[in-house]
């Protein structure tokens, strides 16, 4: 039997131990996004150099990304932005892969909880209707029924007419299965931080020292009152189309804010005491003190309900969190695929 927690509730405090057993989907459940006008975006990779950088995070809020340590890495190719839905849709009508979001629940698996009340689905922010305190994240996370990556926001909302959004509500295992079937796999953490550094080493922000140079907001994070009063001074109320904002050094997308990205560590609070110095792929096993019986991997970035105001990991050198088959409406991801130079891949 597995652990029973609340299955209604979402992202990382929510413990959703669901089966992955694939199903066949309807071909009429496919999407296709001929009928707008939007140019789908096409995948592309550039090219990471190998090096040495200096990783984690000096700030007192971030002990698990303590202590900062030199790490040296072979060169990589990585995704230019996170996936899109154009590119997880073509996934998803080649293999006919279901989501964790999307497979039927066990009740088995949820003793005691109502029939009823097992119906697939995932974490949507909502947000409240006045200023409320920090200390219940419920109040502004809610289970929805039939909230995918095809129905963000649960059955009424659509990713139709929205091809570069990122792909959302993705679970580490949806991640993963969509990097193999790409011939590519999920970004180590200590990769995910050095191509965000962009070449520049360590920031206060990833981008730079200021959080708006030029009066320009650089990441689609959250800004005004958390979780009641989004101004979306940036453009954006919540997901931003990939590429909205600058690249950083070496032309990747969006590797601060809009969507977390998984990376395939195991999260260790401890880990970096022990981190090799070259090419460190993560611990052998997951342990997070706060949640010891959930086996959890890293999430990098931060998202678009960042700020300095409420959920402050969108800084450099920060650390996310979470349980391999949760999802959430602000959880994405991107791939690297390994190659000797690049002269070795020409095109993507």
């Amino acid at each position: 039997m597995k652990s029973l927690p609340l299955i209604f509730l979402a992202f990382y405090f929510c413990s959703v131990l669901l089966s992955c057993t694939q199903e066949k989907k309807n071909p009429s459940d496919k999407i296709t996004f001929t009928e707008t006008k939007i140019d789908t975006v096409p995948e592309k990779m550039l090219w990471i150099p190998p090096g040495t950088f200096t990783m984690g995070s000096s700030d007192p809020a971030f002990a698990d990304a303590q202590p900062i340590h030199q790490v040296t890495l072979k060169g990589f190719w990585m995704d230019e932005h996170e996936v899109t839905n154009a590119e997880f849709e073509k996934f998803v009508n080649a293999t006919n892969y279901k989501t964790v979001a999307e497979q039927p629940i066990n009740p088995a698996d949820f003793p005691g909880v109502p029939v009823e009340n097992l119906v697939p689905g995932s974490g949507v922010f909502t947000p409240t209707a006045q200023p409320v305190s920090y200390d219940n994240p419920l109040q502004w996370w809610a289970y929805v029924h039939g909230a995918n990556w095809r129905n963000p926001k649960g059955p009424q909302s659509s990713v139709t007419g929205r091809p570069n959004d990122p792909a959302v509500h993705i679970s580490y295992t949806d991640a993963e299965a969509y990097a193999k079937w790409a011939g590519k796999r999920l970004p180590t953490e200590a990769e995910w931080e050095y191509a965000a550094q962009g070449g520049k080493g360590r920031q206060p922000y990833y981008w730079g020292n200021e959080l708006k140079p030029g009066g320009k907001w650089m990441a689609n994070i959250y800004q005004g009152n958390f979780p009641d009063a989004n101004t979306s001074e940036d453009g954006f109320e919540d997901l931003a189309p990939v590429k909205s904002f600058p690249a950083n050094g070496y032309g990747l997308y969006d590797m601060d804010g809009n969507v977390w990205e998984w990376c395939s560590d195991f999260y260790r609070a401890d880990y970096y005491a022990k981190s090799p110095q070259a090419n460190p792929k993560g611990p052998t096993d997951s342990f997070d003190p706060d949640e010891p019986g959930l086996i959890k991997r890293v999430q990098r970035g931060g998202s678009f309900l960042c700020s300095d105001q409420y959920c402050i990991r969108y800084k450099p050198g920060s650390r996310g969190k979470g349980e391999v088959n949760s999802a959430s409406n602000n959880l994405g991801f991107r791939c690297v695929r390994d190659a000797a130079s690049p002269k070795s891949i020409k095109n993507f």
